[in-house]
């Protein structure tokens, strides 16, 4: 699906419509819309007069723009007044799916809600459904409409490296784009699952695992050869030859003949054996030991199944599970489970089809995908899927045999895994009404908001936020301040705090507006919608400082120059006597201070809170306590960048060499011109 070529085409591709297609009055641009990694295709926006529709909203909007939209494939976005993208989706014919919304009459309240919200549409005609459902995922994905199905984990999978651009290859975990030359291996579901793979590997082909620096600069082999994990190529400890052989080994493990190398190992330690050369033996012993550790730690090893992803759908009590497996060169390399965010009156398979276009929008697609549900489209999904792959991708399933095993193995797990996911969030959900009646609340808070500092008298300060919810800690919320202010005294802590909230709420703000009156889920069908379609609030309800009195003095003085202090709660939190855990003083606008009772779970609640923003803290401000460490004096030089202070300390071996260099010898070094020489002499030099 390559772009055509449009040079002698009219602009806004008409020639790509049907003949009867009306473009007068319309906007019309063409465009090449990327659908994934490897796929681009040409495309038309199709953006009617806004005049058209000018003051109208919901389904009123809608008919308005209908009249004028070709019976041709594309795409459709949904927004609001505030520009908001509501819903993405795809259609065969883009008249007939739009005419469907103007009719005014739904199926779910979801539906309904998301039509008498939009203010506006977008239109993107494509040349095939196939290159809409593409676009869609892609934007779904990129846009996060809060009415489509919405993956919460989007990390890239790990793999395994063998490198292919050394003369000794190495073995290292991967993620991201695969642009170094070298053989890949997996996806492996998580980095733990890479690094004990790797770990095992080492001790079964003495594969290095070291930079490319590091080993060109060893004199002697270093510890991994000491401990057997290593065959010291560096050093000359195993000729070329010999460590590439052991390279084939491993590729040939990991690419699906484990059977084949471990008779060749076992052959090779029986020979050894025979000839009494029993250190010989004893070292193919271990390798044999450390190839059955692997696959004893990869669970289910199918004799059918060479190269497949499993999912399975679980639903229950609102919420939706998926779990993947992934199987490679008949080796299983683990499993992860997914918590879409989707309306629970979707149906199973409308979820995990939507699920699945998104998942393989920017990740290498297997040659057969097994599922526990037939989803919608997947005819076209597997042709979408076979496009971008360059190869036949082919969509089951399975009912009988070692497969429909697969599947149910996987449901199983996608079942315990919503179970505990369930009971966490239920558990979770009776801390936050524990905590609304604790301090008296009028209900319980959507969004908690933590602070601290950090710092060594003084030094390297940083404020840290951690921020709480329904399901947990909210890690893509947490944020760190650098303390910027000259004006503070080193060690001032109500000065630090002051300075975090003015930073904070200032922003928020700017970006937000004023808080919201219905920021927080208030338990209404409406809210609880929101809030399950992926809306969380950017106001918190309640703001707990790590601090007794003064720190709450300082804080409520800052919320109310802001004119916010009667919209947020703040809760101060001071470490009990002799900073005993259970002994805290909790400090409470109109309350006088009080403590909890020592087994009370709302105190444990807070104390995990107050733990967590502690360790984000310390780690922040350990972080940037260590890049000061390292940091040179080259770097305060203007003009001085990573290439010139590279050669000035290749050439004169430190920073100090540097500083006491004259201006004739900066000159000798490559790079470095008369001019720079002088000034790298004058910082080092006040005369």
């Amino acid at each position: 699906m390559s772009p055509v070529d449009h040079k002698n085409k009219p602009r806004g591709g008409a020639d790509d419509l049907p003949p009867d297609t009306d473009l007068e009055d319309e906007a019309v641009d063409e465009i090449v819309e990327p659908a994934g990694p490897d796929v681009a295709f040409t495309a038309i926006d199709w953006t009617p007069h806004a005049g058209d529709a000018e003051g109208m909203v919901g389904a009123e909007v809608i008919q308005t723009l209908v009249k004028r939209l070709p019976n041709a494939p594309g795409v459709y976005r949904m927004m609001n007044a505030a520009g908001d993208v509501l819903y993405v989706g795809k259609a065969r014919s883009l008249k007939k799916r739009v005419t469907n919304y103007a009719q005014g009459r739904f199926h779910t309240n979801r539906i309904g809600r998301m039509v008498r919200e939009t203010s506006t549409m977008e239109f993107v005609v494509t040349r095939t459904e196939i290159e809409a459902l593409l676009l869609e995922a892609n934007l779904i994905k990129r846009l996060r409409p809060r009415f489509n199905v919405l993956m919460r984990d989007d990390k890239s999978f790990p793999y395994i490296l063998l490198t292919g651009d050394h003369v000794s290859p190495g073995i290292y975990k991967h993620r991201g784009a695969r642009s170094r030359k070298g053989d890949y291996f997996g996806p492996f579901a998580s980095a733990g699952a890479v690094g004990r793979t790797i770990n095992s590997l080492q001790r079964a082909f003495l594969l290095r695992s070291c930079t490319n620096s590091f080993y060109e600069n060893r004199t002697r082999p270093c510890l991994l050869y000491q401990i057997k994990r290593c065959a010291g190529p560096c050093t000359g400890e195993i000729s070329h030859q010999d460590y590439a052989e052991l390279v084939n080994e491993a590729k040939d493990f990991l690419s699906g003949r484990s059977q084949k190398v471990k008779t060749e190992i076992s052959v090779a330690m029986q020979q050894a054996s025979e000839a009494l050369d029993f250190e010989r033996a004893a070292i193919y012993r271990d390798r044999l030991a450390a190839l059955s550790h692997v696959q004893s730690h990869q669970g289910i090893n199918p004799a059918t199944v060479d190269e497949a992803d499993v999912f399975a759908i679980h639903q229950e009590g609102g919420q939706v599970c998926i779990q993947v497996f992934f199987f490679r060169t008949g080796q299983n390399w683990g499993n992860r489970a997914y918590f879409p965010k989707a309306d629970p009156a979707l149906e199973a398979a409308e979820v995990l089809g939507s699920f699945l276009a998104q998942f393989y929008d920017d990740k290498p697609t297997p040659r057969a995908i097994l599922l526990s549900h037939g989803v919608e489209d997947q005819e076209l999904l597997a042709e979408a899927l076979s496009a971008r792959a360059g190869r036949k991708v082919a969509i089951s399933v399975p009912q009988r045999g070692e497969k429909k095993d697969l599947t149910d193995n996987a449901l199983q797990n996608a079942r315990e895994a919503l179970g505990r996911r369930l009971a966490e969030t239920s558990t979770q959900g009776r801390l936050l009404v524990g905590f609304a009646e604790t301090f008296g609340l009028t209900k319980p808070p959507v969004r908690i908001e933590v602070y601290d500092n950090s710092h060594i008298m003084g030094t390297n300060a940083v404020g840290a936020m951690v921020v709480a919810g329904p399901e947990g800690f909210v890690k893509n919320q947490y944020r760190k301040f650098n303390i910027r202010s000259t004006d503070i005294t080193p060690g001032d802590d109500f000065g630090m705090m002051r300075e975090v909230m003015e930073r904070r709420f200032s922003r928020l703000l700017k970006e937000h507006g004023d808080v919201p009156a219905g920021d927080a889920v208030d338990g209404s069908a409406d809210d609880i919608e929101d809030d399950i379609s992926g809306s969380f609030p950017a106001w918190p309800d309640v703001i707990l400082i790590d601090g007794g009195q003064g720190q709450m003095t300082a804080v409520r003085k800052i919320l109310a120059d802001l004119g916010i202090e009667d919209r947020v709660v703040a809760i101060g939190i001071a470490k009990g006597q002799d900073r005993d855990a259970g002994r805290e003083r909790f400090f409470v606008k109109g309350r006088d201070s009080f403590s909890l009772p020592v087994r009370d779970p709302v105190l444990y609640f807070v104390q995990r809170l107050r733990d967590e923003v502690h360790r984000f803290a310390i780690g922040s401000h350990r972080a940037r306590r260590k890049k000061e460490m390292v940091k040179s004096p080259l770097d305060e030089i203007s003009g001085i960048g990573p290439g010139r202070k590279r050669a000035l300390l290749m050439h004169f071996g430190t920073a100090k060499a540097v500083s006491r260099a004259a201006i004739e010898d900066l000159r000798k070094v490559d790079g470095i011109s008369e001019q720079v020489a002088k000034l790298v002499y004058n910082h080092f030099h006040e005369s």
